[in-house]
């Protein structure tokens, strides 16, 4: 991961006492969006995907390992996509399934209050 000669990000991995406070500081923001994604699974839809993306491609500037994972991850978005456009009425009637599937899990919750029994058959309410 070379950066530019006097960019900003040069001369604080230059710095050995401040290389470890970018360094965390990268680690920081970059788990911050993955945290944020994992918490939209809950809601239906491709929500996820875009800040646990924007993690591993925060934390791909400064982790070799997560420079691998990244480049692993795009390659296989790549295909996924080329797979879709080459049969994209079968991946159109998944992704509607899988929406109408969250959206009938999300009715299921409210219509039958299943947060409020959850918590009643673990002794919380």
């Amino acid at each position: 991961m070379a950066s530019r000669l006097g960019s900003f990000r040069n001369r604080m991995r230059s710095r050995p006492g401040l290389r470890q406070v970018w360094r965390a500081g990268v680690f920081a923001a970059g788990l911050l969006c993955v945290a944020a994604g994992a918490a939209l699974v809950v809601l239906p839809g491709p929500l996820t995907i875009p800040p646990i993306v924007l993690g591993l491609w925060i934390w791909s500037t400064e982790f070799a390992w997560a420079h691998r994972l990244f480049a692993t991850g795009r390659r296989k978005g790549q295909q996924a996509w080329e797979q879709a456009k080459q049969h994209p009425v079968s991946s159109s009637l998944v992704t509607g399934g899988g929406l109408a599937g969250g959206a009938v899990a999300v009715w299921a919750v409210v219509h039958y209050d299943l947060v409020d029994r959850g918590k009643q058959l673990v002794g919380l309410s």
